[in-house]
């Protein structure tokens, strides 16, 4: 019987490594392009109805548009895609347009302003008759936040940072973003103080629903991308930040439609 030297095993052993290292780096390569691909397609439009019992008796129903996280600068987005989003909301006819942060991608200042000019243009296409009403996002604080709103403000955006504002039939509460540390829960229902409507919370990061008074039951938000990087069989990769060693998200507010404790919380996958 035949019995390979420990040379020859050695060398097998080797052999194989490299055709698993190959692999791994073949599999790595095919799910970074799928990746970008799904992150360069056109998103996909969800729809749900919220039925709620404290709306107005002679209020209509109201369709709202919810987007998040556009990341200008990033790889994702540019102008032109940027643009033909814009277009496939206009087609829903929406009633109200709100955007729940992350306007540029980044930590530098610098890069968040170049990013900014890429936003008015677009944005400022944006039809819908109650208007369009944003909140700002971690990226947008951790790069020029007064460049940012200046951008928005430019294209006809209103920009809420811990304060409301009354659109037909809804009090919005525009809470600013919990991840950066930038919300104020107190002195946003101060804000609304006696403002007549429906209360709807928008805020970037969405964890915050449980801090919220139990009359704001619809919470609307984005941040989590659904997870970020989400492997079949596996779930979500990365559940903590690697600069900030804190978590990401709640997973409880992952992604989707969420029920608790009386409070409806929406969490867009973002654009």
């Amino acid at each position: 019987m035949f019995e390979a030297s420990p040379k020859a095993r050695a060398h097998r052993f080797v052999r194989i490594l490299g055709w698993l290292a190959l692999a791994g780096l073949l599999t790595g390569i095919i799910l970074g392009a799928a990746g970008y691909r799904s992150a360069r397609s056109e998103p996909i439009v969800r729809t749900t109805t919220i039925s709620v019992p404290e709306w107005p008796p002679s209020a209509p129903p109201l369709r709202i548009a919810l987007l998040s996280d556009i990341h200008m600068g990033g790889a994702a987005m540019d102008a032109r895609r940027l643009d033909r989003i814009v277009d496939a909301v206009n087609a829903r006819s929406p009633d109200l347009v709100l955007i729940a942060g992350d306007f540029v991608y980044g930590h530098s200042p610098e890069k968040g302003r170049a990013s900014t000019a890429d936003l008015t243009a677009p944005l400022s296409r944006l039809k819908a008759p109650l208007g369009v009403v944003a909140v700002l996002g971690n990226h947008d604080h951790w790069t020029d936040p007064d460049a940012v709103q200046e951008a928005l403000e430019s294209a006809g955006v209103t920009v809420l940072k811990n304060t409301a504002a009354v659109r037909g039939p809804v009090v919005i509460l525009g809470i600013d973003d919990a991840f950066s540390g930038n919300d104020q829960i107190g002195p946003t229902m101060k804000s609304a103080g006696r403002l007549a409507g429906f209360r709807i919370a928008l805020t970037h990061a969405p964890d915050l629903a449980f801090s919220l008074p139990t009359d704001v039951t619809l919470v609307l938000g984005g941040h989590s991308h659904c997870g970020q990087l989400v492997l079949p069989l596996i779930g979500p990769v990365i559940e903590r930040s690697p600069l900030l060693n804190k978590p990401l998200y709640d997973p409880r507010y992952r992604c989707g439609v969420v029920d608790g404790d009386g409070q409806t919380i929406i969490v867009t996958g973002g654009l």
